[in-house]
C-alpha cells in the first residue's frame, strides 16, 4: 500500500477527498499531494494522511490495521496514530497522523553510509520494540484468513508456518502442476517443520521493506501500513527484510516506480544485527529462512494468475530443493 506523490491539490478539488474528511470529521480544507499506490489511493497533507483502499481483495485491511495500531499504544514502536478510519460510498478509508521526515526509500539514494547506518540501527531499534507487544493468538489478516481457506489470493503475504504443506495441495490442484516437484517440496516441508515446534509467536510487520518505514535525521519517526501484521515467529520479519535487500527492485514503492539497487543494502543485514543480534539467534536461522522462502514461492505457484510469475516460482522452487535462493548472496 506504499503510495508515491504527485501535485498538490485543495480537497474541494477532489470530491473523492472532500467526502473522505468529511467522513472522518476533519475540515475539508487545505493543501494534499495526491499519491499512486499498488492497492490505494493516498494524499498526503500537512498533519495527516488520508487513504482510499481501491483493492476488493484487502477490503478488511484498514481494519485489521486499526486493531493492530490499538496494540501499540503507549508503547514505544514508533507509528503514526489513527485519526479514524470507515467504509464510505468510495470504499474503505483511513486517516493517520502524519509523520516527519519521508520513506527510508526516498531517503537512502542521497543518504552517506554513516546516515544510512544509523536509520537501519534506529530500526532494529523499532523492530525489537515491535515484537515484545503481546499478541492475540492466532493474529491473520482477515485477506488473509479468507485466502487460506480458499478464497483468492493477493501475490503476495508474509508466511505462515502451519499452512504451508496446504500450498503444496493447493499447488497440486493447479492444471499442467509438476507431481514429482510436489512429492519432493512436501517432503522437504516435512523433514523441516520440527524446526519450528518450540517458537512462541509475536507480533510481526509482515511487509517490512523502505517504502513502509518513515525516517527523519538519520532515525526512524514510524512503521508505517500494517495490513499485514499477524502473529508469528519473530525470523518471519527477517525474511521480508533481506528479501528486500537481495530482490530490493522488485519492491519499487509504485507499479510505475524503480526499487532501489541491491549493491546500496549490501550492509543493511549487518548494520541490523549489529542493532538487534536476538533476531538473528535462532538456531539454524538458514534452513528457517529457506522454510519461509519456498513458503512465498509456493504461494505464488499455486495461486499467482500470470502463467510467467508461476514458471519463475517453480524455478525458485527447483533451487531451492538445491539448496540455492536469494540469501546466497548476502552476508550477515
Amino acid at each position: 500500500m506504499t503510495t508515491h506523490p504527485t501535485t498538490p491539490l485543495e480537497p474541494t478539488h477532489d470530491p473523492v477527498l472532500s467526502r473522505t474528511l468529511e467522513a472522518a470529521g476533519l475540515p475539508t480544507t487545505g493543501r494534499f499531494h495526491p499519491k499512486s499506490g499498488w492497492v490505494s489511493r493516498a494524499w498526503v497533507g500537512d498533519g495527516c494522511v488520508v487513504r482510499l483502499n481501491t483493492d476488493a481483495r484487502h477490503r478488511d485491511a484498514y481494519r485489521h490495521e486499526a486493531a493492530v495500531v490499538s496494540l501499540l499504544a503507549g508503547s514505544d514502536v514508533p507509528h503514526a496514530r489513527l485519526l479514524a478510519h470507515g467504509d464510505g460510498p468510495d470504499g474503505p478509508w483511513s486517516v493517520s497522523e502524519r509523520l516527519p521526515g519521508q520513506t527510508l526509500h526516498e531517503a537512502w539514494p542521497t543518504a552517506d553510509p554513516p546516515t544510512r547506518r544509523s536509520m537501519i540501527e534506529s530500526l532494529g531499534s523499532a523492530l525489537r520494540a515491535l515484537h515484545r507487544i503481546p499478541v492475540p493468538a492466532g493474529l491473520l489478516p482477515p485477506w488473509l484468513v479468507g485466502a487460506l481457506d480458499g478464497q483468492p489470493w493477493p501475490a503476495f503475504h508474509p508466511p505462515v508456518v502451519g499452512a504451508t504443506l496446504a500450498l503444496v495441495e493447493a499447488a497440486r490442484r493447479l492444471p499442467g502442476h509438476d507431481p514429482h516437484l510436489l512429492v519432493d517440496v512436501a517432503g522437504w516441508i516435512e523433514q523441516r517443520l520440527a524446526l519450528f515446534a518450540p517458537d512462541v509467536p509475536v507480533l510481526v510487520h509482515g511487509d517490512l521493506h523502505g517504502s513502509n518505514v518513515i525516517v527523519d535525521q538519520g532515525r526512524v519517526t514510524g512503521l508505517i501500513d500494517f495490513a499485514e501484521a499477524l502473529a508469528q515467529p519473530v525470523d518471519v520479519e527477517l525474511d521480508t527484510v533481506l528479501r528486500w535487500c537481495a530482490r530490493s527492485r522488485e519492491f519499487p514503492p509504485a507499479p510505475d516506480e524503480r526499487g532501489l539497487e541491491e549493491t546500496s543494502l549490501a550492509e543493511v543485514p549487518r548494520w541490523l544485527r549489529g542493532a538487534y543480534p536476538e533476531l538473528f539467534e535462532r538456531e539454524h536461522l538458514r534452513e528457517r529462512l529457506n522454510f519461509y522462502d519456498m513458503y512465498v514461492e509456493l504461494a505464488l505457484y499455486a495461486h499467482h494468475p500470470q502463467p510467467g510469475v508461476r514458471e519463475m516460482a517453480r524455478n525458485r522452487i527447483t533451487g531451492l530443493l538445491s539448496g540455492r535462493n536469494h540469501l546466497d548472496g548476502l552476508t550477515w
